[in-house]
């Protein structure tokens, strides 16, 4: 049979009819990419007078509070749906102090954008101590007991005491005027006691997005830059997930719907599809994923170096988060990729 005989032969698909134009393939698409499905995570840090380059993030930035209003703005204009807060204080200790202060410096950030904004943008506070404290762990570090052994020798991230300072910290962001709570720090428990903090001081109406499948992921080197998070002793490898466990995503994702969380996440995104994927079929929250620091990173040097066209690049990376089941992604190209999909 010639090539030209295929059209006769009912046994012969000609998949390329439906992929003939761009518009032809926009008809056809089965996962759809918009501005409105992205949201933008962004650093604010205590003490500087100009937004701060991110060295490892080309075009990130450390954002001063005026520079965070001007990035707000740009992104309520283009039509994603949030920002993702994460702060750098002036000050850490031992128990992060600072994450809970009502001048601190997200919570200042949170009262100046919820009067610049109302709801304009959903205002999603991170709530995690890293950035914090004073030894880079996400909760508060005690001496080993018993048969334990800290990562640094005789230190070990204590979890109940933990989740006391989370709901405080909780509380505090709701008064400054977050819209949605994210904990990211993988205690045990820290849904449960945050919706019990958040009750208590009468927000039962605010919304908690967990981090309920966050991997002790090699992808966030990059981030620990931005956030000025690193840990100063061992890793954090005892408290999020190992990488290659898949059904104790499935468990911890059970367990913070079961205490109350509203929405899902799951950190990374890229390297993860297949958890966005069991995630999404298994649940029925809305689910996000987070394209993190070292995922935003390989693109643009890559792209800097001329192998990759970036916003090919970019957005079939969306694309693929999307597809997989996440309803919604944090990306570093949140505003930047809204602006193309709006051409």
């Amino acid at each position: 049979m010639t090539s030209g005989q295929g059209g006769t032969n009912p046994g012969f698909a000609r998949g390329r009819r439906l992929r003939s134009t761009p518009a032809m393939r926009r008809w056809t698409a089965q996962t759809r990419l918009a501005p409105a499905d992205l949201v933008l995570p962004v650093f604010v840090k205590e003490g500087i007078s100009e937004p701060v380059p991110i060295s490892s993030m080309p075009g990130v930035v450390q954002h001063t509070p005026e520079s965070l209003r001007k990035a707000a703005a740009e992104a309520a204009e283009v039509g994603i749906s949030g920002l993702m807060l994460f702060g750098i204080p002036a000050d850490k200790d031992p128990v992060g102090s600072q994450a809970d202060a009502a001048d601190g410096v997200v919570n200042a950030a949170l009262q100046q954008l919820r009067a610049d904004l109302g709801d304009e943008l959903v205002l999603m506070a991170d709530l995690c101590l890293c950035e914090y404290t004073d030894h880079g762990h996400c909760g508060v570090v005690t001496p080993a007991r018993g048969g334990l052994r800290g990562q640094g020798g005789a230190m070990v991230v204590d979890n109940d005491p933990t989740l006391d300072r989370y709901a405080a910290v909780a509380i505090a962001q709701a008064q400054a005027g977050a819209h949605v709570i994210a904990p990211s720090g993988m205690m045990d428990g820290q849904v449960a006691a945050i919706r019990a903090g958040l009750d208590s001081a009468a927000f039962t109406e605010t919304p908690i997005l967990a981090y309920a499948a966050k991997y002790a992921s090699g992808f966030y080197g990059p981030f620990r830059e931005a956030a000025e998070g690193a840990p100063q002793f061992g890793d954090r490898s005892t408290y999020q997930m190992d990488p290659p466990n898949t059904d104790e995503a499935l468990r911890e994702v059970a367990q913070d719907i079961a205490e109350g969380a509203d929405a899902v996440m799951v950190k990374p995104a890229g390297p993860y599809l297949d958890i966005v994927a069991r995630v999404a079929d298994a649940v029925d929250v809305p689910v996000s994923a987070y394209q993190v620091s070292g995922e935003y990173a390989m693109v643009e040097a890559a792209a800097a170096n001329g192998w990759i066209d970036r916003e090919r690049a970019v957005l079939e990376t969306l694309t693929a988060i999307r597809r997989a089941g996440a309803g919604s992604v944090l990306t570093y190209w949140a505003v930047e990729a809204a602006r193309w999909l709006r051409c």
